[in-house]
């Protein structure tokens, strides 16, 4: 395991690369295994081995003989956060975020992403501060939202068990701003603060405040920055009006914002 984390930070992400990684000192000393424990072996782990590890099941079986917990990896992260303070916060922001991760050859789930233009993956990130609390491999034919909900329930659950009064608050792009995620977190004491794409029923919502910054930016020739809070729901996709946030800062509109 920890010579295919080390691999990864050293940027060498496939796993053909540990063919001649194994014969590395340096990984070998990293990983604390200096010596193979048979002849003719090098001291660390090849493609194969890794592959295993990466296939392996809960149960080993005579083809995968390396099992795994996958319930405690994915708590790790979040032990390893509460366990890095003294004391419990007042308040924490946890961070949603998908981005691309390239691909380069005819990887299983490849899918073109006409955002990012190019084929890669998709992966679910969640971070508080600079704590990596979850990290899902996804394909790139999703809704960038997809899976949030469940890995949401798990990570709160988790941190209210040691932190029952902590003030949890998530964060996001427009890319979350769906109603199953917001409704949980309206049922489940968790505020929230998403950007809103922006379309011609918003803009229309703000229009007034629109002008003005725009008046006073052509008057004064700096920024002028121009709030307003009002309650919004979509056509179709939303269950419930919520609080929106419209700003506008400088002579272009900035995002607007969904909050709880």
């Amino acid at each position: 395991m920890g010579q295919r984390v080390y691999g990864l930070a050293l940027g060498y992400e496939d796993l053909n690369d540990h063919d001649w990684l194994r014969h590395d000192p340096v990984l070998a000393v990293l990983v604390g295994k200096l010596a193979a424990r048979r002849r003719a072996c090098a001291p660390a782990a090849g493609k194969s081995t890794l592959n295993r590890l990466e296939l392996s099941r809960p149960e080993p079986t005579r083809y995968h003989k390396i099992g795994h917990d996958p319930a405690a990896i994915e708590a790790l992260f979040v032990d390893l956060f509460v366990e890095a303070h003294g004391a419990a916060p007042e308040q924490i922001v946890l961070d949603l975020d998908a981005t691309d991760d390239p691909i380069h050859g005819g990887q299983e789930g490849r899918f073109f992403h006409g955002y990012y233009g190019g084929y890669c993956y998709l992966p679910l990130y969640i971070f508080c501060g600079r704590h990596l609390l979850a990290a899902k491999l996804r394909p790139a034919n999703i809704d960038a939202s997809a899976g949030s909900v469940e890995e949401v329930i798990r990570i709160v659950a988790q941190i209210r068990a040691r932190w029952p009064e902590v003030r949890i608050v998530l964060r996001a792009d427009s890319g979350f701003a769906r109603d199953a995620l917001m409704a949980w977190c309206e049922e489940s004491r968790v505020d929230y603060l998403f950007g809103l794409a922006r379309n011609a029923r918003l803009v229309a919502e703000i229009e007034v405040e629109l002008a003005e910054a725009a008046a006073e930016s052509g008057a004064s020739g700096a920024a002028a920055r121009r709030f307003k809070d009002f309650m919004w729901t979509t056509r179709k996709s939303w269950t419930c009006r919520r609080r929106v946030v419209g700003r506008r800062n400088g002579p272009r509109a900035r995002p607007i914002r969904a909050s709880s």
